[in-house]
């Protein structure tokens, strides 16, 4: 399929999604935000994709959503709210944190340049992020009168606690790389010719663990974000790895364990 505002590239179990409007920043418009949903969700039900890559093309990860589009559309009188959207049940740029979150699959975000607003907020809902030295992050939805959408105030303080999470949203500032690196925002940082690289790199590593036990290890590690009760976390825990002992990932890893001789494989 052809997407206008997105290039798909897939090899190996990999997908390479990237955010394809470089001339704005990967700014999200309305056909973006569909095509990115409609994408994602697509990817998380192909059995042939094990792990997503996404990124942007040119100088800008996302630079949120493209507000030249939407008051363009206000003027016309045509323009219609995330929220009736999400009530009609269509595509929306909301979709798109949640279908990254809830698909059983690895996702790593390559953040290239600038991530602000709605661009924020989707790196975020990446499960690892790697950077650019040329990445910036901004929640500048304040600057805009504003408060963070798709999933920002969710996912950053969980991120960075509650009172660092406060100071970036409530002044809308820009930090750079290394500082996301301190605030555990990213998981590296790397040259900006050598992100991708990175990336696919990290996402070839994935590609060698079993499927199934990645699947539910993602959903674990999330629920357990949320989770205030660590008796009924274990019980989840116990209870998913009664599954993970029924599938062949499993029955292989052991053979292949005894084969070693229970030699402990690292990098």
């Amino acid at each position: 399929m052809q997407y206008r505002t997105l290039a798909l590239e897939k090899k190996n179990g990999m997908a390479i999604l990237t955010l394809n409007r470089p001339e704005t920043l990967n700014a999200i418009n309305l056909e973006m935000s569909e095509e990115m949903a409609d994408v994602i969700n697509e990817l998380s039900h192909e059995a042939t994709t094990r792990v997503i890559v996404i990124t942007g093309a040119g100088n800008g990860f996302c630079s949120g959503i493209d507000v030249r589009e939407l008051l363009t559309r206000t003027a016309r009188g045509g323009a219609e709210t995330t929220f009736e959207g999400v009530m009609q049940g269509k595509s929306t740029v909301l979709t798109v944190p949640i279908r990254l979150r809830s698909m059983r699959k690895p996702v790593i975000g390559a953040i290239n340049g600038i991530a602000a607003g709605s661009g924020f907020s989707i790196a975020l809902a990446c499960d690892i992020r790697i950077a650019s030295e040329r990445a910036k992050f901004s929640m500048a939805f304040i600057l805009r009168g504003l408060i963070p959408d798709c999933g920002g105030t969710f996912f950053l303080p969980k991120l960075i606690g509650s009172a660092k999470a406060c100071e970036l949203v409530f002044t809308g500032d820009t930090i750079d790389a290394e500082e996301a690196k301190g605030l555990g925002l990213v998981n590296s940082v790397v040259p900006q010719e050598k992100l991708m690289e990175a990336a696919e790199e990290l996402a070839n590593r994935l590609l060698e663990r079993p499927t199934t036990a990645l699947g539910y290890a993602k959903r674990a590690v999330h629920k357990g974000l949320t989770e205030s009760d660590l008796l009924s976390h274990l019980d989840y825990e116990i209870a998913i790895n009664r599954m993970c002992t029924d599938s062949e990932d499993f029955k292989e890893a052991v053979k292949s364990f005894l084969e070693k001789k229970g030699t402990i494989q690292g990098k």
